[in-house]
């Protein structure tokens, strides 16, 4: 080989016609490389002989101090420029015209791709850069050179690409046969023999049957790892190289590996190849881990169910993946701490889109938000929260009724297998210590006494692994005394007379939002609600789990009288009323007797509103007498009626906004009159407050007005 490779030398050296001295004065750069670690570490003879080109260089005319030797592309491929610093600087020094000659083993050694090839090639034909490798020295400015140079960089490609491919194809066989060899998840180990079985620890078996537990329980990831804080757990970990290839190492929860826990189908006992497809668009030349996308299930290269042992079935494993699909912002995701009890699980009947909540001084609403979010139109529908939670609990709670007694006892075998579990992960762990403990104990009375620096350092690792003992002794004391005790058949008891009061359940303050939640989501898969028109009547259709569908009416507030559907009719009547003699406070209370209900959350009419009552429907603004004011007005002075009619808005939203201190505002008291607000609103003060007033508008729903 080594006799050939000096055969091409030497013919090299007779096409030295072609150097010049325009050549020899400039640089000579001798390009090493190879493609992988690996090929560094077993194969040195191959990078031997590309340095030894420096040598042919010499040969070729050049004095040693013009030859430079590039090799930081040392274990890369050169399937691409990027991310190949030692190419990007030879085609740099190319550009800056210091490079005479461009010497390779191969010229597969400096590119497999014909992109970068033909680039490199043009940028050496315009500064008149030779290229060399042991089989000559080519002008890519030269015609014929430039054709050789070509077919040269396509075979390099081709070969590359066959190369894959029997390789690519031979992993396909194997993984098809389910005997592809991967990197295993925590609580498996693969035997001499190549079988995959569980992990043979018992503590490691525990902890992952524990992760799917909480889980199924939680439905977060984020809940199993704020369990696994709290109890101070850690995730099991094999080594999987070096010198403690194979040791257990029990390592800090995170968010990631809880994830790809979940997500990962070896725990189904299924053996799975190609999960992950690489997405051209994203990725990165030179980083082989970017554009990697996790396929769903039935885009996978192999899958192979049944293979392995489990700790879960198939059907949890997919339950898994919808639930943390669900997780996600755009679903329904799982119950968090905000108080409505619909969140996530209720859609607009109107565009068939997902209501959100807004919070707004501690009023939460549900609100379609897609046409305003998405066109800039205006809101879809809008509704108070509690009116609609209020009746969601009533439904609920009547729906639970039957089955009260079977959950109380439900829970109470959850809350005891749940003490089982704990106490046998500390256990574990105690044993564990005290087994450590046993083997650094044999290890020290094993050594010699005379030889001090062997029994000092195990006297002090001794000593760490009881101090170690002790504190895990003590924390499982602890524990112990914070744990709630085993359930008696009182506390049972006990249970089963609180499932009748489950409505005082709900109601008590130990209970979380996020409890009363979640009861609502284990009942409903979905919940649509659409205001009828612009009145106070609302339809919801509630689904429950199983399919069923309860549709009833509920009423919501809303801003003003004539939104009633019954407006005509309460009119009419609080007439009738007003005719017989009664004064407004008379026909109040009449209504009130006779069950007629206001817009606005108040439960009764009062005097005012009967007053505002009769005088929309006359077109008056108010038919009482004016109150006589206390003092003269000065300048830019209002009263609030006033005002509220200069600005043409509700007296009632320019009071609260005095409340507020959005309004200039000061209170006069007199013998006669009491609680009389004046406003200060120059012209400037007025076309702001209108401004506002019109944004307000804006964020209500369309033909919608809301209380």
């Amino acid at each position: 080989m080594n006799a050939g490779a000096g055969e091409r030398r030497a013919g090299a050296a007779v096409a030295s016609s072609k150097i010049g001295p325009r050549h020899v004065e400039r640089l000579a750069i001798v390009y090493v490389r190879q493609s992988h670690p690996s090929q560094i570490v077993h194969h040195p003879e191959s990078a031997r002989v590309q340095y030894d080109l420096a040598e042919h260089a010499v040969a070729l005319g050049w004095s040693r101090e013009r030859v430079l030797v590039i090799d930081d592309d040392q274990g890369r491929t050169a399937t691409n420029a990027e991310g190949r610093p030692g190419f990007q600087r030879l085609v740099a020094e190319v550009g800056l015209d210091h490079v005479g000659i461009i010497i390779g083993f191969q010229m597969s050694r400096l590119a497999r791709s014909c992109r970068d090839w033909h680039q490199l090639i043009e940028v050496c034909a315009l500064f008149g850069t030779l290229l060399c490798d042991l089989d000559g020295v080519y002008d890519p400015a030269n015609y014929n050179d430039r054709l050789v140079l070509g077919l040269k960089g396509t075979i390099s490609e081709a070969e590359l690409h066959v190369i894959k491919q029997r390789m690519h194809a031979g992993k396909l066989a194997k993984a098809q046969r389910g005997e592809l060899g991967t990197l295993l998840a925590f609580g498996y180990v693969r035997r001499p023999s190549g079988e995959i079985v569980k992990d043979p620890d018992e503590q490691v078996r525990c902890v992952v049957d524990l992760l799917f537990e909480q889980f199924k329980i939680r439905g977060t990831v984020q809940g199993v790892l704020c369990y696994l804080v709290e109890h101070d757990l850690k995730l099991p970990l094999r080594v999987a190289s070096g010198p403690d290839k194979g040791q257990l190492r029990w390592v800090r929860p995170n968010r990631t590996r809880l994830q790809e826990t979940f997500k990962n189908p070896i725990y189904a006992g299924a053996y799975a190849y190609g999960r992950r497809r690489v997405d051209p668009r994203t990725k990165r030349p030179g980083r082989r881990a970017t554009g990697r996308r996790i396929a769903s299930v039935n885009q996978w290269t192999v899958c192979l169910r049944d293979r392995l042992p489990a700790y879960i079935s198939w059907e949890q494993y997919e339950q898994n993946l919808r639930q943390l699909e669900l997780n996600r912002n755009v679903a329904r995701g799982v119950a968090r701490k905000g108080s409505t009890l619909l969140a996530g699980l209720l859609r607009c009947g109107r565009c068939g889109h997902r209501m959100v909540v807004q919070y707004s001084e501690g009023n939460p609403r549900y609100v379609c938000v897609h046409d305003a979010a998405v066109y800039g139109a205006p809101l879809c529908q809008s509704i108070a929260a509690r009116a609609v939670d209020r009746v969601v609990e009533a439904l609920v709670l009547r729906a639970l009724e039957p089955s009260a007694l079977e959950v109380s006892l439900a829970v109470a075998a959850d809350m005891e297998r749940e003490r089982v579990r704990e106490e046998q992960l500390w256990q574990q762990r105690l044993e564990r210590a005290r087994y450590e403990v046993q083997r650094a104990r044999r290890q020290y009375d094993a050594v010699e006494p005379e030889n001090r620096l062997v029994a000092r350092t195990l006297e002090r690792a001794l000593e760490e692994l009881l101090g170690a003992e002790q504190t895990l002794q003590e924390d499982h004391r602890r524990a112990q005394a914070e744990r709630p005790t085993s359930l008696t058949e009182a506390d049972r008891s006990a249970i089963q007379a609180l499932a009748t009061e489950l409505p005082r359940l709900w109601n008590s303050p130990t209970t979380t939002n996020e409890q009363r939640k979640e009861v609502v989501r284990q009942m409903l898969e979905e919940a649509c609600l659409t205001v009828v028109g612009n009145s106070e009547q609302v339809q919801m259709t509630l689904r429950w789990a199983g399919g069923h569908e309860t549709t009833t009416t509920l009423t919501r507030p809303v801003g003003k009288l004539s939104q009633l559907s019954y407006y005509d009719d309460l009119v009419c009547r609080a007439e009738q009323l007003r005719q017989e003699g009664k004064t407004f406070q008379g026909v109040a209370d009449a209504l009130n007797a006779e069950a007629w209900r206001p817009a606005r959350r108040r439960e009764t009419f009062n005097a005012s509103m009967v007053n505002s009552l009769l005088a929309s429907k006359k077109g008056d603004r108010d038919m009482r007498t004016p109150r006589p004011l206390p003092e003269k007005l000065k300048a830019h002075e209002w009263t609030l009626p006033a005002l509220a009619d200069e600005l043409g808005m509700s007296r009632i939203t320019l009071y609260s906004w005095v409340l507020r201190g959005k309004v200039q505002a000061r209170k006069v008291q007199s013998e006669h009159v009491h609680g009389l607000w004046i406003l200060r609103a120059d012209e400037k003060e007025r076309e702001r407050l209108a401004a506002l007033r019109t944004a307000r508008r804006r964020r209500r729903p369309q033909g919608v007005q809301t209380g």
